[in-house]
């Protein structure tokens, strides 16, 4: 038969000797199959210790560490109990703000983590491929020439960059790029291109150089245009050099250095005009 204690006001239930001081010395054993409080359930005590199997909270956040009322200074996280084995624990490291997972020789009776080694956490499912890897790991492993990053081009050539860190990009129709250590980069052009309004050397006095294959040709399909007054070039081989300067009696300005013509002087292209009329002069 059910039964209702009820009271006006507070009612206390203390067990052994002691009870006058507020503090009890024995145990009240509450045996039933449920225990149910309507109510809050405050717990004053400085331990609480839940034997259940499962523990079901309803409630969206956790809070740990609730009576602390520094800024920053308190570690606080949660213990795995391993057994004989060292604790695993996820933590706030207050003095270097950041959280930390791995193991600790310390229970969870500690105020602060002094011990800890640095765990892993595993991404997806699966081996140790899945892994997360920490900075100081990535690090080494790039220093020691010890990863392998694979570039793939649209015509599905890969590439490995692996010790000696040397990295070939394929692309197939358009542009491969080739870079090596220390720091030369080469471009081969697999195709026509289009777009382009500038060529320019950046190399000091250097020269821009075009060339065909093979036996092939440099075709200037539309109008050669001389942009700049140009001096006299040096004459040091029998490859010609041509130019602009202003016209004098060859009457086009566009000039001419060639070894095998003459070592010392410059010649000009001559003009229809110009060669009309000294053909008509020299009868």
């Amino acid at each position: 038969m059910a039964k209702t204690l009820r009271t006006s006001g507070d009612y206390t239930v203390k067990a052994g000797a002691g009870y006058d001081s507020g503090l009890g010395t024995n145990t009240i054993r509450l045996d039933a199959r449920y225990v149910r409080l309507p109510g809050d359930l405050v717990v004053e005590g400085t331990q609480t210790v839940v034997d259940s199997q499962t523990l079901t909270i309803e409630d969206q956040f956790i809070e740990v560490n609730r009576n602390n009322s520094t800024a920053g200074t308190e570690d606080s996280g949660i213990f795995f109990n391993q057994g004989s084995s060292n604790n695993q624990i996820i933590f706030y490291d207050a003095d270097q703000s950041e959280f930390v997972v791995g193991s600790t020789t310390h229970d969870a009776t500690v105020s602060a983590i002094t011990n800890i080694t640095p765990g892993k956490i595993r991404i997806l499912t699966g081996t140790e491929s899945d892994q997360a890897a920490t900075k100081g790991y990535v690090d080494s492993q790039v220093s020691g020439g010890g990863f392998s990053i694979n570039f793939t081009g649209d015509d599905s050539t890969t590439v490995a960059v692996a010790s000696g860190n040397t990295v070939d990009i394929a692309g197939g129709s358009n542009i491969s790029t080739t870079a090596a250590e220390p720091d030369t980069v080469t471009v081969s052009l697999n195709n026509d291109l289009t777009n382009i309004t500038s060529i320019t050397s950046d190399a000091s006095n250097g020269n821009l150089e075009l060339v065909a294959n093979g036996t092939g040709d440099i075709v200037i399909n539309n109008v050669l245009t001389f942009s700049g007054t140009e001096s006299t070039p040096a004459i040091d081989s029998s490859i010609p050099k041509l130019y602009h300067k202003t016209a004098a009696g060859g009457g086009t300005g566009v000039f001419f250095v060639n070894s095998d013509v003459s070592a010392t002087e410059e010649g000009e292209l001559i003009s229809k005009k110009k060669a009309t009329a000294l053909a008509i002069a020299l009868g």
